[in-house]
C-alpha cells in the first residue's frame, strides 16, 4: 500500500465515498464495544489501557520516521506524565519528548 504522497497525482486526494460506509459503520460498533467494555475496568486498569495505546501509537509513529523507541521506557514516561507510578529508569531524550508529546495530545 502506498502513502498518500507517493501517489502520482499527490496532492488531489479522491477516494469512493460509499466504499467507505460499511467499514465505517463496523468501526462505530466495535468502537462502542471497547467503550461499554472499558466502563467496567477499574482505575487502575483504565490506566493501563491507556499507556499501552499511547505507547504503541508513539511507538509505530516513530517507526514511520525511521526511529525505533524502547517500548518500556515510552511505558514509564507515558506513567511520569499522568502521575502514575514509575519506575527509576533513565529514560532517553526520545522516549521523554514523545511521552510529552502524546500525554499534551491526551489532555483534553
Amino acid at each position: 500500500m502506498k502513502w498518500n504522497w507517493q501517489n502520482a497525482d499527490w496532492p488531489n486526494f479522491r477516494y469512493d465515498a460509499a466504499s467507505l460506509v460499511p467499514l465505517e459503520q463496523k468501526f462505530l460498533q466495535s468502537a462502542g464495544e471497547v467503550i461499554g467494555a472499558v466502563r467496567h475496568f477499574n482505575e487502575d486498569d483504565r490506566n493501563q489501557l491507556c499507556i499501552e495505546l499511547l505507547s504503541d501509537e508513539a511507538i509505530k509513529t516513530s517507526e514511520i520516521e525511521g526511529e525505533f523507541l524502547d517500548r518500556v521506557s515510552v511505558q514509564s514516561s507515558l506513567r511520569r506524565q499522568f502521575g502514575l507510578n514509575a519506575d527509576d529508569r533513565q529514560i532517553h531524550p526520545q522516549e521523554r519528548g514523545i511521552a510529552e508529546m502524546m500525554a499534551k495530545g491526551n489532555s483534553t
